[in-house]
C-alpha cells in the first residue's frame, strides 16, 4: 500500500500537462495507478493541477563590521606568536628528521638486520613492512611541516 502512495505522490508531483492519472483495480482488488487508463477497472481521477512558484534571488549581503568591543591583538602580541609557532614547527621539523634518519638506518635499503625474535621468516618480513610504512609517513611528515614554514 506504501509503494502505491509514493506512486501516487510521484505522479501528481508531474507537470500540469501530465496529469492524466488512472486508478486501476485488478481482479485481486490490488490499486495500482497509471498515466493511461487502457485496461480494465480503470477509472480516471480528478487531479487539480499543480502549482509552482520559482524562488526568488537572495539580495547579496553586505560586509558587516566587527564590534567596536571585539579583542584584538596587537602588532607586537601577533608577532611573538608567530615567532613562537615558527619555533615549534621547526623544533618538530628537527624531531621528525631524525627520526625519518633512525628509520632509514634501520631499514638498511629494505634489508634490515634479523633481530634475534625473528626466527619466523614472516615476523622479520612484517618488521621490513612496518618500517617502510614507518619511513613513507615520516617523509609525508616532514614535506608537510615544509610546507607549513614556508608559508609567509
Amino acid at each position: 500500500m506504501a509503494i502505491h502512495a509514493v506512486g501516487v505522490l510521484l505522479v501528481l508531483s508531474l507537470p500540469a500537462a501530465q496529469a492524466q492519472i488512472f486508478v486501476c483495480v485488478d481482479d485481486k482488488g490490488n490499486k495500482t495507478y497509471q498515466n493511461t487508463g487502457e485496461t480494465k477497472g480503470c477509472k480516471k481521477l480528478d487531479v487539480p493541477p499543480i502549482v509552482t512558484v520559482p524562488a526568488t534571488k537572495a539580495a547579496p549581503r553586505a560586509a558587516t563590521p566587527p564590534p567596536t568591543n571585539f579583542p584584538r591583538v596587537d602588532g607586537g602580541a601577533q608577532k611573538a606568536r608567530d615567532e613562537d609557532r615558527r619555533k615549534i614547527l621547526e623544533d618538530e621539523l628537527r624531531t621528525e628528521r631524525t627520526k625519518l634518519d633512525s628509520l632509514r638506518a634501520e631499514y638498511n635499503n629494505g634489508e634490515p638486520e634479523r633481530r634475534g625474535d625473528e626466527r619466523n621468516y614472516a615476523r622479520y618480513l612484517e618488521r621490513v613492512e612496518r618500517l617502510r610504512e614507518d619511513i613513507q609517513r615520516a617523509e609525508a611528515n616532514v614535506r608537510s611541516l615544509e610546507r607549513e614554514l614556508a608559508r609567509p
